[in-house]
């Protein structure tokens, strides 16, 4: 699995509107056979930041994504809405999700 996490300096006057701005991209990404997941986060420290966890079947899924049209929208029209470049984190052979050893239910 590719395991992707990037964090989106958002404008402070798009980031309340940040979920609608980016919800078809979401959806059209989470329809793609080789998504994993997709799922965002907002910062507890910066309400500005928003995160992205993406996860993609493999290096075919991560290519095809990344050849989207909804991706390549992405990429024409986000920067309007972001105050710096966003940070990415990019693992090509990750694992599936797992349990945390070090803190239980109880």
């Amino acid at each position: 699995m590719i395991f992707i996490v990037v964090k989106f300096p958002v404008k402070p006057e798009h980031a309340e509107a940040w979920p609608d701005i980016v919800a078809d991209y979401t959806k059209n990404t989470r329809g793609e056979a080789g998504n994993r997941f997709f799922e965002w986060s907002r910062s507890l420290e910066d309400k500005n930041t928003y995160v992205l966890v993406e996860g993609f079947e493999g290096q075919d899924a991560a290519v095809a994504h990344v050849g989207s049209d909804h991706f390549k929208w992405a990429v024409a029209n986000l920067g309007a809405y972001i105050s710096d470049n966003p940070q990415i984190i990019n693992v090509q052979d990750a694992s599936d999700w797992g349990p945390m050893a070090e803190i239980q239910p109880h």
